[in-house]
C-alpha cells in the first residue's frame, strides 16, 4: 500500500507542477510568436528554443522537490505543511510571471513579479531544507534560471 501512495503522491505533484506549466504557457504562446519577437533583447538573451526544455526539466525537479518533503509528513507535519504552503505560493507566483511579463507585455510588472518570485523561491528552499536536504538541492537549478531569467528581464525592460 505504501509504494502505491508513493506512486499516487508522484503522480499528484508531477500533475499540479504540469498544470502551473500549462497555465503559464498559455499566456506565454501567442506573445512570443507576437510580442516578444518584436523587443530588443541583451547580446545574453538564450535562443528562443532552450526555453522550453529548461523549463520542463526544472519543473521536473520542482515537482520533485515537492513530492520529497511530501513524503515526510509522518515525521512532522506542521512542517511539512507549513513548506508545502510556501511551494504553492512560489508555483502561484511562478504562473503570476508569465501572466505580468508576457499576457500583459509588460517587463516592469515581470520585472516586480520576478522579483517576488525569487523571494518566494528562497523562503521556499529554506523551509525545505528543514526537512529534506534532497528537495532543497532540486531547487539549485529553479533558482539560478530565475535568478538569470530576473537579469534578463531586468535587461529587456531597460532596452525597452
Amino acid at each position: 500500500m505504501e509504494k502505491t501512495q508513493n506512486k499516487l503522491s508522484l503522480l499528484f505533484f508531477v500533475g499540479i507542477v504540469s498544470i502551473v506549466e500549462f497555465i503559464g504557457s498559455f499566456f506565454t504562446v501567442q506573445a512570443v510568436m507576437n510580442w516578444y519577437p518584436e523587443l530588443i533583447k541583451p547580446s545574453f538573451n538564450p535562443p528562443n528554443w532552450l526555453f522550453a526544455p529548461v523549463w520542463t526539466v526544472l519543473y521536473i525537479l520542482i515537482a520533485l522537490s515537492g513530492w520529497l518533503v511530501w513524503a515526510k509528513r509522518e515525521e512532522n507535519k506542521g512542517a511539512v505543511d507549513a513548506a508545502l504552503t510556501i511551494y504553492a505560493i512560489q508555483l502561484f507566483l511562478n504562473v503570476t510571471w508569465s501572466y505580468l511579463f508576457f499576457w500583459l507585455n509588460s517587463p516592469v510588472m515581470g520585472l516586480i513579479g520576478i522579483i517576488a518570485l525569487w523571494a518566494a523561491i528562497v523562503w521556499n528552499m529554506a523551509s525545505f531544507y528543514k526537512i529534506s536536504k534532497g528537495a532543497f538541492y532540486l531547487l539549485i537549478p529553479y533558482i539560478i534560471w530565475v535568478s538569470f531569467a530576473g537579469i534578463l528581464n531586468f535587461a529587456i525592460w531597460q532596452l525597452n
